[in-house]
């Protein structure tokens, strides 16, 4: 099935994009208590979604996410909301599409599609064309709620993408996905930075955009970048870092990201070869704003190395998964050497 690209044509307008920042630490500033489901909020507190796309467009987004991330049944039967998929995913992109509609700008409605939640066969019971269907399930919705484009994210196995992006194929809907690259530089499931972009080789159609999203903090997502638009440096490379790094006070996550540091991370972005940036966990409309501002004053300058990076924007807390595969080499020449 044919779709439209309204990605590359806002791209050919901008040059750079940038997407929203956190659904879900800022709906919990917003009122969302521990335990509950965002996407029920789409109908028991509707307001309150509009609002967070709201001040996301105000704050200068051209992509805003609908409030859809745990939107196949496997997420929703934990909260019991399993029959309701279309009904839930579809009100999310009406909330979002009306938001959008408003704007007097053009602003991308995208389809959060996160990660089922289930292992794949063999490490798990679900198969691949039980993937296919959940996320088509839910990509119908959102298509007729208005989202533009299915916005596959946070996911740590490629067939789990490569199922999302099928699903997005039998739908219509053109697609973008992300890796969350947090363990050691790589996904939970092993997929290194610069191999992002073969993943759904073979299907009918190409993703309009590849990255990383969520992660552990800003540098290391920056280095994500780098090995992602080295690998590939034509492609259309997506990333939505968390707002510095994690911290826990008492049994609450705070995030160290000031909106000095986002506007940096921004900047770091651009002259890395990213082409949409935005921001995940902890990301307030504050930062957003100042995202916003830094994307507009800045003019792509030397691509950063990753010192420059950890200088600028702080330490990482993981390694650079290059850097581990050559420490593991260097090992194994150390050992070889001391059997000699």
């Amino acid at each position: 099935m044919t779709t439209t690209n309204p990605i590359d044509a806002l791209l050919a307008e901008k040059g750079v994009l940038l997407a929203d920042g956190a659904t879900g630490t800022n709906l919990f500033a917003m009122g969302l208590e521990a335990g509950e489901a965002p996407e029920l909020l789409n109908e028991t507190a509707p307001d309150t979604i509009t609002s967070l796309h709201q001040n996301f467009v105000d704050a200068g987004a051209d992509i805003i996410l609908t409030n859809s991330f745990g939107g196949t049944r496997h997420r929703l039967k934990l909260h019991h909301a399993q029959d309701r998929v279309h009904a839930l995913n579809k009100r999310a992109a009406e909330l979002a599409r009306a938001v959008a509609g408003k704007a007097g700008r053009k602003v991308i409605v995208a389809g959060s599609v996160g990660p089922t939640g289930e292992l794949l066969v063999p490490l798990g019971a679900m198969t691949y064309d039980e993937a296919v269907d959940a996320f088509a399930e839910q990509i119908e919705g959102l298509k007729e709620g208005g989202a533009e484009v299915a916005w596959i994210e946070t996911m740590s196995a490629p067939d789990e993408i490569r199922a999302a992006a099928e699903a997005a194929i039998r739908v219509g809907l053109p697609y973008t996905y992300t890796g969350s690259f947090d363990t050691a530089g790589r996904t939970m499931m092993g997929l290194l930075p610069k191999d992002i972009h073969g993943v759904t080789d073979g299907l009918s159609q190409a993703p309009l955009g590849v990255g990383a999203n969520c992660g552990v903090g800003a540098s290391d997502i920056l280095a994500s970048l780098l090995d992602m638009t080295e690998a590939k440096p034509e492609a259309t490379v997506i990333v939505k870092g968390n707002c510095g790094i994690p911290e826990f006070r008492g049994t609450e996550i705070h995030y160290s990201g000031t909106p000095e540091l986002m506007a940096d991370y921004v900047r770091l972005a651009v002259d890395g070869g990213a082409k949409i940036i935005g921001g995940c966990c902890g990301t307030s409309f504050q930062h957003l704003a100042a995202m916003r501002k830094a994307l507009d004053a800045h003019t792509k300058a030397d691509r950063p190395t990753v010192a420059a990076i950890v200088e600028r924007i702080g330490p990482m807390r993981n390694k650079v998964a290059t850097e581990n595969t050559a420490e593991t080499s260097e090992a194994r020449r150390e050992r070889r050497r001391s059997r000699a």
